[in-house]
C-alpha cells in the first residue's frame, strides 16, 4: 500500500493521460522511494521495464537491457554491440506494443552511463529523433544518483536541454505520513516516539521500514545503527557514494556544516570544508539543496551576499553527532545513554530540524497558511545596549507585517516557563528589534511537544504549536 505521494501520483497520471509523448524524471535521495512510487502508480504493469546495474561494465549493461527486453516480449537474435542497436530493439518492440500508452520505466539509469558508452547520445536520439514525435510514448527516468539526472538531463547543454516535460521530486515523509507507516507496520509508538524516530531517521521511508515492532525506539536505534551487524551502521557511506560519483567533495561540506547549528556563509563553508571556490563547488551545493540535505537562507532584513547554508538531513546530522568519531563499542549505546546530558542537547536541536522541516504544519496551526512568508534562524552577539548575545531558534517575517519569533523546545510533557527563562525570553525580543530595527508586530510563539503550563508566565506567550500540530496533514 502506498502511503502519501498523492501529488507525484497526480503528476504521473497526467503525463500518462497525455494526448503527447511525455518525458518524466523523478528523482530524490536514496531509500526515499522512488520506485516503490512509480510501481505503484502504475501497478507493476509496464510497456518495458529496465534496472541499470551497480558498478558493471558497458558489455553487462547490454546484456541486462537484452534480458529485460525479452522479459518484455521482445525476441532477441543476438547480443547488443553498443546502445544505437539496444535503442533500437526498444523502438522495436513500442511498435509492436498495442497498449494505448507505452510506459517505459527506466530505473536506476545513471549507472548505465559507463565511461565512453555514448549512452546519453543514443538516449537523446531515441526520445528527440523518435518518441517524441510519436503520441503514445511516457518514458519515466528514476535513479539513486540525483545528482547524474540534475547534470545529464536538467542541465544537459546538448539534444536533452527542456526536453524533460514532468520533473517529479520525491520528498521524505512528513510526520503525519512516517505515522501512517507506523501504524501499519504494527509499532506501538507514541507521538512522542515518532517525532524522536523522525529526529534520527528523517523521513525515509525505507529507514522505517527496518523498525522491529518486537522493540522500543531506543532498542531499535541500537538494532539498526550501534549494532555492528545493523542494517544502517554503515548506511552513511553508502548513501553518499550512491548519491554521488564523487562523494569526497560532498562530505566535506555537509562535513563543515554538521559542526555549525546556525550555518555557515559560502566564504565560511569554503574555508572550514577546505575546498575551492569555483564553480565545480558551486554545482555541489546545487546538488547536495536538489537531493534535500541542506537548504540556505538569508538572515533577516540580510541580502544576497550574506546567504547562509545549513545541514537538514536528520539522519546525517545523527551520523556526524553520535556514530563519525564515536570510539564507544556499546551495542546499546542510545538505550544505556537515555537520559545522558549529550543526548538531551542534541535532542533540541534535532527537534528544531523537525520543526523547520514541517513549517507548512506550523503555519497552518498559526492560522497563516495563505500568507506569504520567508523563515530565518537569527543570533547576534553582545552589544552597546545588550550585555548578552541572543538566538533565536525560529522567525516567521510575514508579509502581514507580523514576526512570528518562535521559540522551541522538546520536553516530555508541559514546558514550564519560570522567571529566568522568562527575562531570556524579553531580552531576545528587546535584542531582535533593537539589532534589525523592525517596526513589525512580534508574536512570541513556543512550539513545543505538549504544550506549555499555563502559570503566571504564560500570558506572555501569543501564541503556541504542540506535536499534534506537526502531525496534521497540509
Amino acid at each position: 500500500m502506498l502511503i502519501g505521494r498523492t501529488k507525484e501520483k497526480l503528476e504521473l497520471r497526467r503525463a500518462y493521460e497525455s494526448e503527447y509523448s511525455e518525458f518524466a524524471a523523478v528523482y530524490g535521495r536514496r531509500r526515499v522511494g522512488k520506485t516503490f512510487l512509480i510501481k505503484e502508480a502504475f501497478n507493476y504493469k509496464f510497456t518495458f521495464f529496465h534496472t541499470g546495474l551497480n558498478g558493471a561494465t558497458k558489455r553487462e549493461q547490454l546484456l541486462a537491457w537484452r534480458q529485460s527486453l525479452e522479459l518484455a516480449g521482445y525476441k532477441c537474435t543476438s547480443n547488443f554491440k553498443d546502445w544505437a542497436e539496444a535503442f533500437q530493439a526498444l523502438k522495436e518492440l513500442i511498435n509492436n506494443s498495442k497498449e494505448k500508452k507505452k510506459v517505459i520505466f527506466i530505473d536506476e539509469m545513471p549507472w548505465m552511463d559507463t565511461k565512453g558508452s555514448s549512452f546519453v547520445t543514443w538516449l537523446e536520439f531515441f526520445w528527440n529523433g523518435w518518441a517524441s514525435a510519436r503520441h503514445d510514448v511516457l518514458l519515466i527516468i528514476c535513479g539513486s544518483a540525483a545528482s547524474w539526472i540534475i547534470k545529464k538531463v536538467f542541465r544537459n547543454r546538448g539534444g536533452l536541454h527542456n526536453r524533460v516535460t514532468y520533473r517529479i521530486p520525491v520528498q521524505p515523509f512528513t510526520l503525519s505520513e512516517c505515522e501512517q507507516m507506523s501504524r501499519k507496520m504494527g509499532l506501538k509508538f507514541t507521538r512522542y516516539d515518532i517525532i524522536e524516530a523522525y529526529m534520527v531517521l528523517g523521513g525515509v521511508p525505507y529507514y522505517w521500514s527496518l523498525l522491529d515492532k518486537s522493540k522500543s525506539l531506543a532498542g531499535n536505534i541500537d538494532a539498526l545503527l550501534f549494532n555492528k551487524a545493523g542494517a544502517l551502521h554503515y548506511e552513511f557511506n553508502e548513501l553518499y557514494k550512491s548519491l554521488f560519483r564523487q562523494p569526497d567533495t560532498y562530505i566535506k561540506i555537509v562535513a563543515a556544516l554538521a559542526g555549525k547549528q546556525s550555518g555557515l556563509t559560502r566564504e565560511e563553508l569554503i574555508k572550514e570544508a577546505g575546498v575551492q571556490n569555483n564553480g565545480a563547488t558551486s554545482q555541489v551545493l546545487q546538488d547536495l539543496e536538489q537531493c534535500g540535505f541542506i537548504s540556505y537562507n538569508y538572515p533577516f532584513g540580510g541580502g544576497k551576499s550574506k546567504l547562509i547554508y545549513h545541514l537538514i538531513d536528520n539522519f546525517t546530522l545523527f551520523y556526524f553527532r553520535f556514530m563519525k568519531n564515536s570510539k564507544s563499542s556499546d551495542e546499546n549505546y542510545w538505550t544505556n545513554n537515555i537520559q545522558s546530558p549529550v543526548r538531551r542537547a542534541w535532542s533540541g536541536l534535532a527537534f528544531e530540524h523537525v520543526c523547520f522541516q514541517h513549517v507548512p504544519q506550523i503555519k497552518k496551526a498559526l492560522g497563516i497558511s495563505g500568507v506569504s512568508t520567508v523563515v530565518y534562524s537569527w543570533k547576534c552577539g553582545p552589544n552597546d545596549a545588550y550585555e548578552q548575545g541572543a538566538q533565536i531558534d525560529m522567525l516567521i517575517d510575514r508579509a502581514d507585517r507580523v514576526v512570528n519569533l518562535c521559540e522551541i523546545k522538546f520536553a516530555e510533557e508541559e514546558y514550564v516557563i519560570d522567571k529566568s527563562y522568562d527575562m531570556n525570553l524579553r531580552n531576545k525580543i528587546g535584542q531582535f528589534v533593537y539589532n534589525t530595527k523592525t517596526r513589525r508586530a512580534i508574536y512570541l510563539t513556543m512550539i513545543t511537544p505538549y504544550g506549555v503550563s499555563h502559570n503566571s508566565y504564560w500570558g506572555n506567550i501569543q501564541c503556541e504549536v504542540t506535536a499534534e500540530d506537526l502531525f496534521k496533514e497540509v
